[in-house]
C-alpha cells in the first residue's frame, strides 16, 4: 500500500513537471517565432540588446536557483515563465541561421533523445548523486572552453568538439535530473507545492541545451 502511494506521488510530480516544461517550451517557441517573423530580432541584434538579454537570462537562472526555497509558489512560477519568454527572444536567431525544416526535424529528434534519456533516468534505481561534482566540473569546463573559442581561438573545428562534449554532458545531466525528481518528493525542506516548477526548470534547460547542440552539429544552415 505504501509503495503504491509513493508511485502515485511520483506520477503526480512527473505529470506536473512535464506539463510545466511543455508550457515553457511552447511559450519559448511562440515568442521565438514571433520575434523572428516580425523582424524584431534584427533590431535586437543591431541595437546590441542581444547580449543584454543573455545576461538577464543568466541572472534569472541564478535568482531562480538561489531563491527557489524562499519564494512563494506563484513567484517561482512567474520567474520560470519570465525566463522562458526571454529565452524565446534569444532563440529567435536560430530561424535566421538554420532552415525551418531542419529546425523542426532536429527538434523532434531532440525530443526522442530526451524521452529515451528520461526513461533511463526514471528506471535507474542506482544512486546517481555521485555524478553531481563531475557534472559541475564538465559544465564549467564547457562554458570556459566555449568563451575561449568565441573570443580567442575562433576555430570552427574546436567549436564542433565543444558542441559534442556539452551534448554528452547534458545527456548525462538529463538522466541525473530525471532520477533526482524521484528523490525530491521526500525532501522535507522543499515546498511540495512548487517542487514541480523547480523540476520543470531543470528539464527545460536540459532539453534546450540538447536541442541547441544537436542543431549546431547537424542543422542545415541557410545559404
Amino acid at each position: 500500500m505504501e509503495e503504491n502511494n509513493v508511485i502515485i506521488e511520483e506520477n503526480k510530480i512527473f505529470g506536473k513537471t512535464f506539463f510545466w516544461m511543455f508550457l515553457g517550451l511552447l511559450g519559448s517557441g511562440i515568442i521565438a517565432w514571433y520575434t523572428y517573423a516580425s523582424g524584431l530580432f534584427i533590431d535586437i541584434v543591431l541595437e546590441g540588446y542581444f547580449n543584454i538579454l543573455l545576461i538577464v537570462e543568466l541572472v534569472a537562472v541564478i535568482v531562480f536557483s538561489l531563491l527557489f526555497r524562499k519564494l512563494p509558489p506563484w513567484a517561482v512560477g512567474i520567474l520560470y515563465f519570465v525566463y522562458s519568454m526571454i529565452n524565446g527572444v534569444t532563440l529567435s536567431v536560430i530561424f535566421a541561421v538554420f532552415e525551418l525544416s531542419s529546425i523542426i526535424y532536429l527538434f523532434v529528434v531532440s525530443a526522442i533523445i530526451f524521452a529515451v534519456l528520461g526513461i533511463i533516468g526514471y528506471k535507474t534505481n542506482a544512486d546517481l548523486s555521485r555524478w553531481s561534482p563531475y557534472i559541475t566540473v564538465f559544465l564549467i569546463a564547457g562554458l570556459v572552453l566555449s568563451l575561449l573559442n568565441l573570443f580567442i581561438f575562433k576555430n570552427s573545428t574546436f567549436d564542433l568538439i565543444i558542441d559534442w562534449i556539452i551534448l554528452a554532458v547534458f545527456c548525462g545531466v538529463t538522466i541525473y535530473d530525471i532520477n533526482r525528481i524521484k528523490l525530491l518528493q521526500s525532501e522535507p525542506y522543499i515546498n511540495q507545492e512548487k517542487i514541480h516548477i523547480y523540476c520543470a526548470m531543470q528539464l527545460y534547460l536540459d532539453f534546450i541545451n540538447i536541442f541547441l547542440r544537436i542543431l549546431s552539429i547537424f542543422g542545415k544552415r541557410r545559404s
